[in-house]
């Protein structure tokens, strides 16, 4: 008999913002999930190569794990195939929170186990999220109520990947692969030579990305 998944909740305090609150108003907002034993300051160190227009919330995964946190724990999961009620239980923690923040154009950028998270948000609760980015990540297994509308509405989604990352397996990344064309408008990038990482070039293809699909209002 599997576990019940948890009941995650995210650190408020822990969340890195790229504007004061009085700078907040009315803006769009791009929310940022790092990958696995990283921690909310890791990804926040991009923003200087993103678009200043939306206002940028870094948030730290409810999993204390490793030297960092995670989203879901590589103990209870297999890397890269993690069971959907337990991505789905820290996605429920995220949304959570942001049904405490305005309501505003929102993205999700997300990296690795973060990349996975960002598409799940849109899956629980697709009406929520005007974009996605998925860097070196992929896609949960099993089917989520959103599915239907997502492949209805094809939300824009940016997937990049390198060439030379061997830390997603191969069946993720197939799964990703069958999976995002039928549920997303996407736009996916595949880089010479990259590992698990970021590059200087893939940046600025995000950048380009997120100011072509950033929504001016509901």
């Amino acid at each position: 008999m599997p576990f019940p998944a948890p009941e995650l909740r995210l650190d408020r305090d822990a969340v890195l913002w790229s504007a004061g609150e009085a700078d907040r108003a009315d803006r769009p907002r791009l929310i940022l999930l790092h990958g696995y034993a990283s921690d909310e300051a890791d990804l926040f160190g991009i923003s200087a190569y993103l678009p200043l227009e939306p206002v940028i919330a870094s948030l730290r995964a409810p999993i204390p794990e490793g030297p960092g946190f995670a989203w879901f724990s590589r103990f209870t999961n297999v890397s890269g195939d993690p069971i959907a009620a337990n991505a789905n239980a820290a996605a429920r923690a995220v949304l959570d929170w942001i049904d405490e923040q305005p309501d505003v154009p929102t993205g999700l950028l997300g990296f690795s186990q973060g990349g996975a998270m960002a598409l799940q948000l849109m899956r629980l609760a697709p009406e929520r999220f005007d974009f996605a980015v998925m860097l070196s990540g992929f896609v949960v297994q099993g089917p989520e109520d959103g599915d239907a509308t997502l492949g209805e509405r094809r939300p824009p989604v940016f997937w990049g990947r390198g060439t030379n990352d061997d830390t997603i397996p191969a069946a993720s990344i197939a799964r990703a692969e069958e999976w995002l064309p039928g549920h997303s408008g996407l736009d996916a990038r595949i880089y010479e030579g990259l590992g698990h990482g970021i590059s200087p070039l893939e940046l600025g293809d995000i950048s380009s990305f997120i100011r072509a699909h950033l929504p001016r209002s509901r």
